[in-house]
């Protein structure tokens, strides 16, 4: 097994950073994001000036024959949909263009 360090990303809604979110990849923090209900996911990559703009939903589907007894029979199963990756100008987001963080 390959040892991959964790990257963290924020998630901006009206250009402002509200979370921050951890994987291995973009699309795994984007899920997370997704199985909370956003569906607009724009993911800022920290330390880069890398935006990562996914589309996201989630949908109920009946748990896996070898789920635990505790879960219950429906769950929700998130999905992301990659749009595509924006490049910041400056570090600060505030200093950056309002429409790049739509």
């Amino acid at each position: 097994m390959v040892n991959r360090p964790t990257r963290n990303f924020g998630l901006i809604e009206n250009g402002r950073e509200v979370g921050t979110f951890s994987g291995y990849q973009p699309r795994d923090a984007a899920l997370k994001c997704a199985s909370r209900g956003k569906t607009n996911i724009i993911l800022r990559e920290k330390g880069t000036k890398r935006l990562h703009v996914f589309k996201g939903y989630r949908e109920r589907v009946s748990a896996p024959s070898s789920a635990p007894r505790w879960l219950p029979s429906m769950v929700w199963k998130p999905n992301v949909k990659k749009i595509g990756v924006r490049h910041l100008k400056y570090n600060q987001l505030s200093r950056n263009p309002p429409e790049l963080l739509r």
